[in-house]
């Protein structure tokens, strides 16, 4: 095993195979095998993602950003689930696609993408989609190149003092945008089937944090100066709901106002970006975070 490099903390170090092993960990506190908190179709994607039957949904344990209000708190950081070869994680993408998944939905995937990648070597019959937080290196999204043909990067800030304070990634706009301009590169312009499901190209997310309505903006901002109409999709989101350690942080430890997703949403118009989604208000709730009690992951170990 050479040392890890895979994400931009570029730890060097190399990472114990298995979470029980003796060894080292790098800035995700996660061994090379994945680490999977749920395993089921999810309905809660954008429609392009989710379409009616679902998106066949692996939730990895651990991040390589750890944002101190994530919604998936439980599992980011506490890195609770179950660790499985990558023979079981191919027998779970078609576990769920014959549960009718229109696609497989990897949910932070980062700190797993050589498990992954040989999960995927002979290709599947639906989409991958590779769901990430967005500070991902320009090589391991060129890695990953014949094996995800669906992006779902957030682009979190265009801010580096929020980006530093919330996330511990003062680099996280140059090195988020360099990734994501490389995923496009590779798929080029968004292309949907005749049912409406996302079957390549960028899906690019914002979630609007409370009082960063400017870092908001300059998000905005940059992906319409950069793309053109057609070319990636953007969902602007408004459901941020405090969590993980908010409450350390008074000034995001509240949901965003109607006021400041009003400006967000008006800001996005008036730059003309209309491929893609906005969310109601309803949104903003912490029944909408899944159960991370291992559903899907040994069913077939059982048998």
């Amino acid at each position: 095993m050479s040392i890890c490099n895979i994400c931009p903390r570029k730890c060097k170090v190399e990472r114990k195979i298995s979470i029980k092993d003796e060894g080292k960990l790098g800035y995700c506190r996660c061994g090379m095998l994945p680490v999977i908190s749920r395993a089921a179709l999810h309905h809660w994607e954008e429609p392009c993602i989710a379409g009616t039957r679902g998106a066949g949904t692996v939730f990895f344990a651990g991040c390589n950003l750890s944002c101190v209000y994530c919604q998936n708190y439980e599992i980011s950081e506490m890195r609770k689930g179950i660790e499985v070869s990558v023979e079981r994680l191919r027998e779970i993408y078609f576990e769920l696609i014959a549960q009718g998944a229109h696609n497989i939905d990897l949910v932070t995937p980062t700190q797993y993408t050589h498990a992954i990648f040989q999960s995927l070597r002979e290709p599947l019959p639906v989409p991958v989609v590779y769901n990430c937080g967005g500070y991902e290196s320009v090589h391991t999204v060129a890695f990953l190149r014949k094996k995800v043909q669906c992006w779902l990067p957030d682009l979190k800030y265009a801010d580096a003092k929020a980006a530093a304070r919330y996330s511990n990634a003062p680099d996280y706009f140059e090195v988020a945008t360099a990734a994501i301009e490389q995923m496009f590169r590779q798929t080029g312009p968004y292309q949907l089937d005749s049912d409406g499901i996302l079957q390549k190209g960028v899906l690019i997310r914002h979630l609007i944090l409370p009082g960063q309505v400017e870092n908001t903006k300059r998000v905005l901002e940059y992906v319409a100066e950069t793309f053109e109409p057609g070319d990636v999709l953007f969902s602007l989101m408004r459901q941020y709901t405090p969590w993980g350690r908010a409450s350390e942080f008074p000034e995001i430890n509240r949901p965003i106002t109607d006021e400041e997703y009003e400006e967000c949403e008006s800001y996005m118009e008036a730059l003309a970006i209309e491929d893609g989604y906005v969310q109601q208000k309803a949104s903003s709730n912490a029944n909408f975070i899944p159960a991370f009690d291992g559903t899907g992951v040994l069913e077939a170990a059982k048998e």
